[in-house]
């Protein structure tokens, strides 16, 4: 493509008022922080890039303003060359391509980029690029270089790459295999709960992975997320989430058996409106917790009760759902990109 740019120049500057390549570039490269965000948009080929590019430039044409001013002087000075055109179109393909890695996918904002797992006084941190800070004597993450992390977030490729750290130590848990994870997830993380219905689930997952064609990109089925983070003292931990590698959007499910959420004992004596009030108490708590896991974390919780419970199987079928993650694409307006220097008729440029 450099090559191709490189030819296509000299006549581009000879049928435009271009000065130099310097100039043509910034005129092209320099728009694109205006029509696209470039930190959080996920754009998944160089056609989409160059469509929302072309759109936002449309769009910036037909207001009102100095910068329209601007858009339209300069679209008109690309509108007068079919070389120009094909310079702008190419460079704006590979733009894209050498931004690949950091425009293809969705990123995990800096506080969403660590969570911790576990019971008190048994938790475990994941983060996205975690290193030991010798000041803080703890674990944080190199904000620098999440962008550039290679596996997909919160999937077994990612707990493979960093391992699991503890706080106040600076030596990382590690696994040399998915199978070594697996068995830490089930024999330590999940078993440490003492629930056989978070049992049942974890065989079930440490099942799906096994027989997965692509075990590295299976999200992570995500035990005892903790509210409040790497904090000693918490007030709410999820049973399971599922973190979506690619829109970052999270899912979690509790596991709500009567006989943990919800019995009521001792109510010998007590009356009708008491023994009311001690169950709504029951519900309020409950609420509580997802709503505060929704605000504060952005996690739906699925909430599944015994008779849900009474089939493992069919909880699990809701969660392979989101174990199978797939790329949204937007589709593409062909058109728009086939026919945006069209002549129809319209003006060429004119000084503003």
């Amino acid at each position: 493509m450099k090559i191709e740019l490189r030819e296509l120049l000299p006549t581009v500057l000879e049928q435009t008022d271009f000065e130099s390549e310097a100039s043509l570039n910034a005129t092209i490269g320099g728009w694109a922080k205006s029509f696209i965000d470039l930190h959080h948009d996920v754009i998944h080929s160089s056609e989409q890039y160059a469509q929302r590019y072309m759109a936002g430039l449309r769009k910036g044409m037909e207001a009102e303003g100095p910068n329209a001013k601007v858009y339209r002087r300069n679209f008109g000075r690309f509108r007068v060359s079919s070389a120009a055109q094909r310079y702008f179109m190419l460079f704006l393909h590979r733009s894209y391509l050498k931004h690949f890695d950091e425009l293809s996918r969705k990123r995990p904002q800096l506080d969403e980029a660590e969570i911790w797992i576990g019971q008190n006084n048994a938790d475990y941190g994941l983060l996205v690029t975690p290193r030991w800070n010798d000041t803080t004597e703890n674990w944080e993450n190199d904000r620098s270089e999440i962008r550039h992390f290679g596996p997909l977030y919160w999937t077994i490729g990612h707990v493979l790459e960093t391992g699991l750290v503890t706080p106040r130590d600076k030596d990382p848990i590690r696994f040399d295999s998915i199978h070594a994870y697996l068995t830490f997830f089930k024999n330590v993380l999940v078993r440490a709960s003492g629930s056989a219905h978070e049992r049942a689930i974890a065989q079930r997952y440490v099942q799906h992975v096994t027989a997965a064609t692509d075990p590295l990109n299976v999200p992570l089925l995500i035990p005892e997320f903790r509210y409040e983070g790497r904090a000693a003292k918490h007030r709410y931990r999820l049973d399971f989430c599922i973190i979506d590698p690619l829109t970052m959007q999270k899912v979690g499910y509790e596991l709500s058996p009567w006989s943990t959420h919800g019995h009521l004992s001792k109510l010998g004596g007590l009356s009708g409106a008491e023994i009311n009030a001690m169950a709504q108490d029951n519900f309020e708590r409950e609420m509580a917790k997802h709503k505060a896991f929704f605000r504060a974390h952005g996690v739906f919780a699925l909430i599944y009760t015994d008779r849900d419970l009474s089939d493992p199987d069919a909880i699990f079928e809701d969660m392979k759902i989101r174990l199978a993650p797939v790329d949204q694409t937007a589709p593409i307006d062909f058109n728009l990109i086939d026919n945006f220097f069209a002549a129809a008729g319209g003006p060429t440029y004119h000084a503003v």
